[in-house]
């Protein structure tokens, strides 16, 4: 038996234990068919509960508020980088992170009329920013729109004339679309990060990964140096690196880094509690299994 068949009967006993705890339900970003919607049933399986969510932000408020157990929403791509909803968001919100999972995303162009005819394509810009180099050879000039989603691409697509959608093979099925190309991604290893939301973290697992955010004051000369020694000092890994406007003030940022280990771990506890010393702000968004594969 192949390990894919194995990863998938492991993930449907998982969902079904699941569902036997009490009614699970998962919110996620896009419409049926989007890459967030696959990765939450890579996930959870099919004993849950779905709810699609127009926005990241409608994600963030379904945990945030009770009304879903968990939501999925993208965190970044391994071709074009961040997803700056995503990062926003966790800014102001106080739901946790869970977990990770990663997704192989292939980009597939939809439409129903000839590839010489197509005027507009329809897709998310994180899509295109994944595809440039295929639009460009052989839709350069063609109207690019941005849609909240690659599914509400594909669907938009079926109903506006000399167009067509980067979607993927699920969406042509489910709107009724031919598949003009495959993998029209710049990258055959294009992978999307996305992270599942819930109001608690996930308990340690020896093998985790840790995300936090703080501001520090820049008039002070190498106070984000002084606060990324903390993890140096303490010997921990750092992962990911960004940071957003803080919206407190123009040109103030918030740092967002991910870190080897637990928020529980004791060498954490004391990294975080040194960092204090440098920081204004200090939030811990989560601590997660690592689900990278080395």
């Amino acid at each position: 038996m192949s390990s894919d068949s194995l990863h998938a009967i492991y993930r449907e006993i998982m969902s079904a234990s699941t569902s036997l705890q009490g009614e699970t339900s998962v919110a996620y970003f896009g419409s049926p068919g989007s890459y967030t919607h696959q990765a939450a049933r890579e996930k959870f399986g099919d004993s849950v509960l779905y709810y699609p969510q127009t926005t990241i932000n409608d994600v963030f408020d379904s945990v945030g508020k009770g009304d879903t157990t968990y939501g999925v929403v993208p965190f970044e791509n391994s071709t074009f980088g961040s997803v700056v909803a995503t990062f926003d968001r966790f800014i102001s919100s106080k739901v946790q992170i869970f977990a990770e999972a990663y997704l192989k995303v292939n980009h597939y162009l939809l439409s129903n009329f000839k590839l010489e005819s197509i005027k507009k394509v329809y897709s998310h810009p994180q899509a295109f920013g994944q595809c440039q180099k295929w639009l460009d050879t052989h839709l350069k000039g063609v109207q690019r729109i941005d849609t909240f989603s690659t599914s509400k691409a594909a669907e938009l697509s079926t109903v506006e004339p000399a167009s067509a959608a980067i979607s993927n093979s699920i969406c042509a099925d489910l709107y009724g679309l031919n598949i003009l190309a495959k993998d029209i991604q710049d990258k055959k290893d294009n992978t999307t990060r996305f992270f599942i939301l819930s109001t608690n973290s996930s308990r340690s697992t020896e093998n985790d990964k840790t995300l936090l955010l703080f501001t520090v004051d820049h008039r002070k000369p190498g106070a984000l140096c002084d606060s990324l020694r903390v993890f140096k000092d303490h010997n921990i890994n750092l992962t990911k690196i960004d940071s957003r406007p803080s919206l407190q003030r123009p040109w103030h940022y918030v740092f967002f880094v991910e870190l080897q280990g637990h928020k529980d771990d004791d060498v954490v506890k004391k990294s975080l509690e040194d960092l204090k010393e440098f920081c204004l702000d200090l939030k811990v968004l989560g601590s997660y299994q690592n689900q990278l594969q080395d």
